[in-house]
């Protein structure tokens, strides 16, 4: 776990109750931050996708893509996704977010969030496939964006600005606990690129595991 991790010993826990949150701001310095989102935002497979909301299809707000190792399929609101492989931009991240984590991931999640009209709805990642309870890394790259974290049986949230080179480490039963979302905003945003490493423990076996990304 993230709290017995020597890494993170000198790191606030930021979930008051329920889960494991811990921000790493800076992990990567700026020019290596840099180098990261320019690669990134030319080198990967973004695309828009449609997803299974309320009993309709809708357009997400972001382009995404979905890398891991070849049984890496990962199922969320209503599609299934199979995994590309991993890239040569996208390996030394991994390894760096396995070596925070001491566990290994071999999948990742990339969102592209254009500007600021670009969001992500409030969901947790507690699809089965992920195991009982998810170790997920999120790096971030490019512009300043609010995450906020919503308590599933309290009004109490917590918002967290993650900016370019962050590294933002969920973990224990916060899934179970708590919802996040990327909300839209009116300010002028550049483009972010997340990315949220995961491990798949599981095959996708039903229709319905997921709420919306």
């Amino acid at each position: 776990m993230p709290s017995s991790n020597a890494l993170l010993a000198n790191h606030q826990n930021l979930a008051p109750r329920d889960g494991e949150l811990f921000l790493l701001p800076a992990f990567y310095p700026l020019v290596v931050a840099d180098k990261y989102l320019q690669k990134l935002m030319q080198n990967l497979a973004w695309q828009t996708e449609q997803i299974h909301l309320y009993g309709r299809w809708v357009p997400v707000p972001r382009l995404m893509a979905w890398y891991g190792d070849p049984d890496a399929d990962y199922r969320y609101s209503g599609v299934d996704h199979q995994p590309l492989p991993w890239t040569t931009d996208l390996q030394p991240l991994r390894s760096d977010a396995e070596a925070v984590c001491q566990q290994p991931f071999n999948s990742v999640l990339a969102n592209l969030y254009r500007n600021g009209r670009d969001s992500m709805g409030c969901h947790a990642d507690n699809e089965k496939e992920l195991g009982p309870n998810p170790l997920i890394a999120s790096l971030s790259f490019g512009e300043t964006r609010l995450l906020r974290f919503r308590h599933a049986h309290s009004r109490t949230t917590v918002e967290i600005e993650l900016s370019h080179g962050d590294l933002l480490i969920m973990a224990g039963e916060l899934q179970h606990h708590w919802r996040h979302e990327l909300p839209k905003t009116r300010q002028v945003k550049q483009a972010r690129i997340n990315l949220t490493f995961r491990r798949i423990v599981s095959t996708p076996n039903s229709p319905g595991l997921s709420a919306a990304r």
